[in-house]
Formats: C-alpha cells, structure tokens, sequence
C-alpha cells in the first residue's frame, strides 16, 4: 500500500463539489447507521470487489472507514483495478476532529 493517494478531510471538504469525484464509504452497515459524509455512497469493504464497477465512471474514488486502515485497503485494491483511489487520511475520526458532520444515511 506504498502508492496510495492520501487526502486529507479539509482537502476533502473542499473537493466535494467536485462531480468527478466519487466518496466510498467501506466501513460497516452498524457504522454507517451512525452517520455518512454527506454525498457519500456505502459498499461494505467486504463488498468492494462485487460491487467494484459502481466505480468505473469516476475520474477519481475517496475511500473512508472509522480510521483510515480499511480505507487504505479499499484504495490498494482498486488501484489495482486501474480506478484512480485516494484514502480519507484517518477516516471518520480526522473528519468529525476537523469540524466536518455526518448525516443521516438516505
């Protein structure tokens, strides 16, 4: 995982308008219930390699999980499979550290 992207959740925040930029969420559903950064789609990280082609269309994936690790995984895959990934340097925690919120899960 020595060629993972990192962004870090100010440089998130500011890059959410962005259309070309697709935000993953791979943490669990009982954590997902608690809260997803807005805009954010959810696949379980278990679930990344069947639902990997949701992916495609995007000029570039955000991944995130509660801390960082998950994410990172996430990103090492599908880097792998040729989708350009960044990793949500400290997932959730860096995110609500930084004054940003999550909402409702639609």
């Amino acid at each position: 995982m020595k060629n993972i992207t990192e962004i870090e959740a100010s440089e998130l925040a500011s890059t959410l308008s962005n259309q070309s930029i697709l935000l993953v969420d791979v943490r669990n559903p009982e954590e997902v219930e608690r809260g997803i950064i807005q805009g954010a789609m959810h696949i379980q990280l278990a679930m990344l390699p069947h639902e990997l082609d949701k992916l495609s269309k995007a000029e570039a994936v955000v991944f995130y999980c509660h801390s960082g690790v998950r994410s990172a995984h996430a990103a090492d895959f599908a880097t792998t499979k040729g989708i350009h990934s960044m990793n949500l340097i400290g997932g959730v925690v860096a995110w609500l550290r930084a004054g940003y919120t999550l909402c409702p899960k639609l």
